[in-house]
């Protein structure tokens, strides 16, 4: 399956269709060039690997507290370092991102994941290695 986002619940965007219809097309033409026996070489990649999915602050009745900081807000993939504001409480407190490292958060304040307690998913930046490839087909 391809998902490509981040867009609203019931909403067309032209450039997010476009985006998926480009990765569809790549994913057939190397499908097609690896069934007419090409060789591919040995490459890296870097990926996104999922850590955890992060709730929004609560209190004791399980009713949110904060919502997503606005320099959060559509910053799917961006890093996130310790300290940077992660939310912000209907007081107007700035929670910040406690954490260790760098991490990259997406599927931020998506509406389809509220009844799911995710605020977003953290996510660290890796690099993926593929051997060389070839079809067996001769």
């Amino acid at each position: 399956g391809v998902e490509v986002g981040p867009q609203p619940q019931g909403v067309a965007r032209a450039d997010i269709l476009d985006k998926m219809r480009k990765i569809v097309k790549h994913g057939l033409d190397f499908v097609q060039l690896f069934n007419e026996g090409k060789e591919f070489p040995p490459c890296t990649i870097e990926v996104f690997k999922i850590m955890e999915k992060v709730d929004y602050p609560r209190n004791k009745n399980d009713e949110i507290t904060a919502i997503i900081h606005p320099k959060l807000q559509d910053q799917d993939w961006q890093p996130l370092n310790n300290g940077d504001p992660l939310f912000l409480t209907l007081d107007g407190e700035v929670i910040p991102y406690q954490g260790n490292c760098t991490v990259y958060p997406t599927f931020i304040n998506e509406a389809a994941y509220y009844e799911k307690k995710q605020a977003f998913v953290k996510t660290e930046k890796i690099k993926l290695s593929a051997k060389h490839l070839s079809s067996s087909v001769s």
